[in-house]
């Protein structure tokens, strides 16, 4: 069942991990949506910092690397980080 979640064309909530979040961003509070952003981006932040540390100058190759090898991996895991964002501005908007 978890799974259906990530089919675009199954998805019992009308549209895409991805579009779901757009929906959420544009209407929610922008207050909560800002508080997503930048937890976001903090993370961003330091996970390229930690990917800096470990691969170097060979770091954007190491991404390029990995898009291309794990591309199934990646966008299941960018659906569920969509996925987690709604839940986060909307459990902050109760």
């Amino acid at each position: 069942m978890y799974d259906a979640l990530f089919e675009d064309e199954d998805d019992i909530f009308g549209g895409t991990p991805k579009s779901k979040f757009i929906d959420i961003v544009y209407n929610a509070s922008r207050v909560l949506t800002e508080i997503e952003i930048e937890r976001l981006m903090t993370r961003l932040a330091v996970l390229e910092i930690m990917a800096e540390e470990k691969f170097g100058e060979d770091f954007d190759d190491e991404i390029k690397q990995r898009l291309f090898n794990n591309a199934t991996d990646i966008e299941a895991k960018t659906k569920s980080l969509y996925i987690e964002s709604v839940g986060n501005v909307l459990s902050q908007n109760e």
